[in-house]
């Protein structure tokens, strides 16, 4: 069963995941990093390097974050246009240029 980003990565987006996922299936999400459930290997490689741990496998979901189950999946449905999360180093190298969409995100969420 694949993996699902939850709650807790809403306003981090750390990026630490995508360095170690073997199959490149973590992609950019609004307001939280979302893993294609189709591509994704079940290898649970992402789950411990989550550092607000917002990464569970889908059947062990917390009761009150089962809505994630489907807005993990139903980007990839609506659309194939979503573009790959990028690995962490380039992430933060981004968070520091004005105009970047990490440096957007992060004002937003009051951490620029």
């Amino acid at each position: 069963m694949p993996f699902v980003v939850t709650e807790p990565c809403i306003g981090v987006k750390d990026h630490a995941c995508v360095d170690v996922c073997p199959v490149d299936c973590i992609y950019e999400g609004g307001e939280l990093l979302l893993i294609h459930p189709e591509e994704c290997i079940d290898c649970g490689a992402c789950v411990p390097e989550c550092p607000v741990d917002a990464i569970f496998e889908v059947s062990t979901v917390p009761a009150q974050w089962k809505g994630y189950i489907a807005a993990n999946a139903d980007p990839f449905r609506a659309s194939a246009d979503r573009p790959r999360a990028i690995l962490r180093e380039r992430w933060e190298v981004l968070r520091g240029q004005e105009g970047s969409p990490a440096h957007r995100y992060y004002q937003r969420h009051g951490k620029a």
